[in-house]
């Protein structure tokens, strides 16, 4: 039995793309509070382009075996408040799986004084943090960390300060 020859191609639905917007603007429904994420702040040298960096990294508190993810993140910024949309996990194309959790650095060049950094989930969450930046003695405070004041917020994100992944370039 042969196949029948067709006229046209069949169209095939676009999927639905999320909006970061959406996310700040809806309402989550009523959960109980859970640790998910970890948002890290600190110094970092790049010796290839010979820049210093502020970062925030978003990493999970899951480790994953299988499979390698990077969080998938949309930032939106207005001059002293980053808004960083979590929206969702990525696959990375690693040959050696690892245990390691989920995780995305993004990269700020010259961050001195003090931000806010509000993380917010696809379900409307949003958990906050108050960091001052001072790259001249090169340290981060993290000033107070908070769930805004939104219908049925809860806590899913910690914000710390990872001195351990400072790095600065080396003077002689």
């Amino acid at each position: 039995m042969s196949l029948r020859k067709l006229k046209d191609l069949p169209k095939i639905p676009k999927t639905r793309k999320k909006k970061a917007h959406t996310a700040i603007e809806a309402i989550p429904l009523k959960k109980p509070d859970k640790l998910e994420y970890i948002c890290k702040a600190f110094f970092k040298y790049d010796e290839s382009v010979r820049k210093q960096y502020c970062v925030f990294a978003i990493e999970t508190i899951v480790e994953f075996t299988s499979f390698s993810y990077e969080v998938s993140v949309e930032v939106l910024q207005e001059k002293n408040e980053f808004t960083l949309i979590i929206m969702g996990l990525k696959a990375k194309t690693n040959v050696v799986p690892l245990i390691q959790p989920a995780r995305t650095d993004i990269l700020f060049e010259d961050l001195v004084g003090d931000y806010i950094v509000n993380v917010v989930k696809q379900d409307g969450a949003i958990n906050t943090g108050e960091y001052h930046f001072n790259i001249f003695k090169k340290e981060i405070l993290l000033t107070k960390q908070y769930k805004s004041k939104k219908k049925n917020n809860r806590l899913f994100c910690t914000f710390t300060v990872a001195e351990e992944d400072f790095s600065f370039p080396e003077t002689n």
